[in-house]
C-alpha cells in the first residue's frame, strides 16, 4: 500500500496510507447497492403504490425517457452530493474508512467533487477498465478525477504518528481544563511539546518539574498536586491547546 505525504497548515507532513484498489471497488459496489435500491424502491412506489403508469401512455419514446431520468436522477448525482455534504465520503467510503482529500493538505472543496464527478463518466468507460488502470499505474492510485481534481483517496484505518507536531489525539466529548492556553503560541507548544517528549523518553522528572512550572508561571496557574501530577498537567495543557484552536478538527 502506497503512501502520500500531506502538508498540514503547520507545515508538517503527515503520511497517509491511499485506499487500495480493492477498499475503493468495494465502497463502490456498496454506493452503487444503494443506488439500484432506490432505483427500485422509487419504480414501485411509482407503477405499484401510487399506480402512476398511466401517465407515460402516449408519450413517445423521449419523453417516456425524460421520466425516468427525473425519478432516478438523485442516483447521478449521488457522489456529488454526498462527498460534499460528508466531507470527501459516501456511505460506502464510510464503511470502508476511507476518504477523499486534496493532496495539498487543504479541504476538498465543492468544485474539486465536481471536477471528480465529470471524470466519472471517463473512468467507468469500458466496465470501469479505464479508472481501474488509472488507478493501478498512478502513483497514488488516483483515477482520472482525482489527478484532474489534485485529490486522493487516503484509507482512515492507519494510525498515524502525529508526535512529532502540535498535533494531539483528543476525543470529541473531550472537556478543556484550562483556557488559559490560548495565551500560547503554535511555536510555544511545539517547543512544550518536544521538551515533554524528550523527557519522558528519558525519564527525566526533573525537565518535566521545571517545564511544568514553566507552564503554570506563564499562564498564571496554581495545580493542586494531589490532584494531578506534573505529567497529566502537561498532557491536559498540550490536550486543551489542541482543543482551543482547531489543530484536531
Amino acid at each position: 500500500m502506497s503512501q502520500i505525504a500531506i502538508n498540514t497548515s503547520q507545515n508538517v507532513n503527515i503520511n497517509f496510507n491511499t485506499a487500495s484498489v480493492g477498499e475503493r471497488m468495494l465502497a463502490f459496489i456498496i454506493d452503487l447497492l444503494i443506488r439500484v435500491a432506490y432505483v427500485v424502491i422509487v419504480l414501485y412506489l411509482f407503477f405499484n403504490i401510487l399506480d402512476l403508469g398511466y401517465l407515460l401512455n402516449g408519450l413517445d419514446n423521449w419523453s417516456v425517457m425524460a421520466v425516468y431520468i427525473i425519478l432516478t436522477f438523485p442516483t447521478y448525482i449521488y457522489p456529488l452530493v454526498l462527498e460534499s455534504l460528508m466531507e470527501g465520503q459516501t456511505p460506502g467510503k464510510k464503511l470502508m474508512k476511507i476518504r477523499v482529500v486534496k493532496i495539498d493538505g487543504y479541504q476538498a472543496s465543492f468544485g474539486d467533487y465536481l471536477i471528480r464527478w465529470v471524470f466519472r463518466l471517463i473512468d467507468v468507460s469500458f466496465a470501469g477498465v479505464v479508472g481501474l488502470i488509472s488507478m493501478i499505474v498512478s502513483k497514488n492510485n488516483q483515477r482520472l478525477g482525482d489527478i484532474a481534481s489534485g485529490t486522493a483517496v487516503i484509507s482512515l484505518k492507519n494510525n498515524i504518528n502525529i508526535s512529532h507536531t502540535i498535533l494531539e489525539n483528543i476525543n470529541d466529548d473531550y472537556i478543556p481544563s484550562f483556557p488559559q492556553v490560548i495565551a500560547l503560541s503554535d511555536n510555544d507548544m511545539r517547543i512544550i511539546k518536544d521538551n515533554y517528549t524528550k523527557a519522558v523518553k528519558a525519564d527525566d522528572r526533573q525537565i518535566i518539574s521545571k517545564l511544568s512550572n514553566k507552564i503554570k508561571s506563564i499562564l498564571k496557574l496554581e495545580i493542586d498536586p494531589t490532584k494531578m501530577t506534573e505529567k497529566q498537567f502537561i498532557n491536559v495543557i498540550i490536550k486543551d491547546y489542541n482543543y482551543y484552536t482547531g489543530k484536531d478538527k
